[in-house]
């Protein structure tokens, strides 16, 4: 990874003038006095860093002739206010002479109609010819950023799709792409994967002479559908790919600067199968390994009230990308709401100084290493004109302008603790897992949403006690890359692949303990039935096997086993409810299991097992799903005493004096010398939030430093080593610098 550790960017979207991205303003005689004025108020407000762009299509009006006038206009003014640069790219919006000189590229639904761009999507990067202008423009790029000495990094792909910004309504479940040089692409990728044909038809169920008959699955069928599951991995490992050739093109002109991307929303909330699937989902985990930092655009307040995200829906979009850049020692945000959504004649709620210092310091609490604002105007057109700017429209500095720009300040004041520090590792894993998101293929029958819902219940449990929560990639199950979680969690767990089972089964013998969900690995990664469930020789490492099943809104089981750790505090026939499914299991014989719970009808609704070093609790039903819409205080508390039973800890214990208000956001860093950021983000009344932190020396003397108010003092660790600390000043954020007094 290039190293530009000592910096934290904290910027706003702009590149002179008013035009919104992905476009330009011209430079004119006045350009030069207007930028200067706007980035000496951008600098004066507090923020370190400006968010340029540059894009394809003004960039080379003709093939090989390279323009960044804009560019290096603004890194110069930028220069003068000490503002570090990033750039963001876009390829999307294309010259009109790259679809004359490469007429048979244009993109290509899946009903076979050519896709003629109107500036945007452009043309299909498949296609060689196109492919190559591409890499060219983004060397030519390359060249000229490196040579700006206050350049930061690149952002080579705002919010990847296989077609960006582009609305095909006409076209029912639009797919993408299904022109001839994607359907090639695909064909190499079947050959690497099967080797064979024969071993294509095995899995298929249908046979070809030759690798270019095949043709990508344009609809559904009855017979199978492995051939919609390789289409869709193939579009995940695609876009990563194309991510990866143009850091690859960057790196080879540029090798010092960061490379990034970020998505649209981040994986953990999106879904091949939804309506927006088919314009090219992606996986943020594999996205994350193509470049330094990946991460997410964040709008909260995007445009319908309606649909406005609530506190649990934010932390768990941060979480998520987190996680997907977890090796890589943080993510970017590309994208944080700056101002008011719109959309037509949709008007969001007012976007305040309270939202910003809420979101911006939960990014800042969950590792981010850019914050990124979109943008510093508002739109001047399109359907979101007039959203989304930081100042008013006539230019104004607002309140939230001020009130982001005293949060940037205060990251560049202590930049030496806050590139430094880290969150501290989760010992909880959630399991995301694409593949089970595709179970069914064409007809899976069921809400797009089961799988992301499910993880979402589950964090939003943990998160609201400040209990850390690491997303992992079923791959990561396949490489058995998860060591230092003790709790790991299957939500929606209906197609796993062989290794992914195996690397289960090596987890629990280890001395692992997993939580999983009905129809564990009811398929495989071809979607070919198991013999039993659960499959792929999971039965006896869980102690149990499916005897019916039937659906049910919110089935309800009774707990039958008070004794298990699992069931503390909940009394012998508490009913509980579940979601979706109402399994019902049976014990296998000979194996150290015993019932949780039972159905109305008496059957096994849960059941705990031991295997080799490890232990397992399997619900016949959609426990995080269930949690996740119909939330009760007993399906959380057998939540928290499963970290008992597998003994994870906490340091942190969070209180609120006001009943229904939401709990805060507290996060926890470490820092070298070992001292701590705790960041405490109220979302309700600031002065109810109460947090206690553990794991001091009783009567230790520590020195609390809230960064964001200024406020210091000592405070010593009562007998039981936890430290009380002090609710948000002046602000709905803390940030707690906790050091030892020597």
């Amino acid at each position: 990874m290039r190293d530009d550790s000592g910096f934290l960017p904290i910027s706003v979207w702009y590149s002179g003038g008013r035009a919104r991205a992905p476009m330009l303003s011209p430079v004119t005689a006045q350009s030069e006095r207007e930028w200067a004025a706007d980035l000496r108020l951008i600098r004066s407000l507090g923020f370190n860093a400006v968010r340029t762009w540059i894009n394809w299509a003004d960039a080379e009006p003709r093939p090989g002739e390279y323009r960044f006038d804009n560019l290096t206009l603004l890194a110069r003014l930028a220069a003068q206010e000490n503002l570090r640069v990033l750039i963001q790219v876009y390829a999307e919006l294309t010259p009109p002479w790259l679809a004359s000189q490469f007429p048979g590229a244009a993109f290509e639904a899946q009903s076979g109609e050519r896709i003629t761009s109107q500036g945007v999507p452009g043309v299909c990067p498949d296609h060689a010819g196109v492919r190559e202008a591409l890499l060219r423009f983004y060397r030519a790029a390359a060249e000229v950023a490196s040579a700006i000495p206050h350049f930061h990094s690149w952002d080579l792909w705002s919010e990847p799709h296989i077609v960006n910004w582009t609305i095909v309504s006409h076209i029912p479940k639009v797919q993408y792409c299904f022109c001839p040089h994607t359907r090639a692409r695909f064909q190499r990728w079947l050959e690497a994967r099967y080797t064979s044909l024969d071993a294509l038809a095995e899995a298929w169920g249908r046979r070809f002479d030759a690798w270019q008959m095949i043709e990508p699955p344009r609809f559904g069928t009855i017979l199978t559908y492995t051939d919609f599951l390789d289409w869709k991995l193939f579009t995940f490992e695609k876009m990563a790919e194309d991510l990866q050739i143009r850091a690859e093109a960057v790196r080879s002109a540029d090798p010092h600067h960061l490379v990034t991307s970020h998505a649209a929303v981040p994986s953990g909330l999106t879904s091949p199968l939804s309506e927006w699937g088919g314009y090219g989902c992606t996986d943020d985990f594999l996205m994350a390994g193509a470049v330094d930092l990946y991460g997410l655009s964040l709008y909260p307040k995007h445009s319908h009230p309606q649909h406005h995200w609530e506190r649990w829906k934010i932390d768990y979009a941060v979480e998520f990308s987190r996680s997907a850049c977890r090796r890589h020692g943080g993510f970017s945000v590309g994208e944080l709401q700056a101002g008011p959504g719109a959309r037509g004649v949709v008007a969001g709620d007012p976007v305040t100084p309270e939202d910003h210092q809420r979101w911006i310091w939960t990014c800042l609490a969950q590792g981010a290493k850019a914050v990124n604002l979109y943008a510093f105007h508002p739109m001047t057109s399109g359907y979101e004109a007039g959203g989304y700017g930081l100042l008013s429209s006539d230019a104004a500095v607002t309140a939230r302008a001020e009130a982001a720009g005293r949060i940037a300040q205060t990251v560049s004041e202590n930049m030496a603790l806050f590139t430094s520090a880290r969150p501290v590792p989760a010992e909880i894993a959630v399991v995301y897992n694409p593949l089970s998101q595709l179970f069914g293929g064409e007809q899976s029958c069921g809400p797009a949403s089961l799988h992301t819902d499910s993880l979402a219940g589950y964090h939003r449990t943990f998160a609201d006690e400040a209990i850390p929560v690491d997303f992992i990639h079923r791959r990561d199950l396949e490489e058995n890359a998860l060591p230092e979680h003790r709790l790991l969690i299957l939500p929606h767990p209906l197609a796993l692949t062989s290794r992914a089972a195996h690397g289960l089964r090596r987890y629990i013998e280890s001395g692992g303990h997993v939580l999983a969900e009905a129809r564990l690995a009811m398929v495989d990664e071809r979607g070919h039935m198991s013999d039993g469930i659960p499959g792929l020789g999971l039965g006896p490492v869980f102690g149990a096997m499916e005897s019916a099943v039937r659906m049910a809104e919110r089935p309800e089981f009774i707990l039958t086993d008070a004794d298990h750790l699992s069931l503390a505090d909940l009394a012998e026939g508490t009913p509980l409810t579940g979601a979706h499914f109402a399994e019902s299991l049976a014990l296998r014989p000979g194996a150290r299991a015993s019932v949780l719970a039972v159905w109305e009808d008496g059957s096994p609704a849960i059941v705990a097992s031991e295997f080799g070093r490890g232990a397992t609790v399997l619900t016949g039903t959609f426990f995080g799903l269930a949690q996740r819409t119909h939330p009760t205080l007993e399906k959380r508390q057998f939540l928290l005493n499963l970290l008992r039973w597998a003994g994870v800890q906490s340091r942190i214990r969070v209180e609120t004096d006001e009943p229904g208000e939401p709990p805060p956001t507290v996060r926890l860093q470490q820092l070298p010398d070992a001292s701590l950021l705790v960041f405490v983000i109220a979302w309700g009344s600031p002065a109810s939030a109460r947090v206690f932190l553990r794991g001091f020396r009783p009567g230790e003397t520590l020195e609390i430093h809230d960064l964001v108010s200024g406020h210091r003092e000592r405070q010593p660790a009562d007998g039981a080593g936890v430290l009380g600390l002090s609710p948000p000043r002046q602000s709905a954020a803390a940030v707690h610098h906790v050091a030892a007094v020597p």
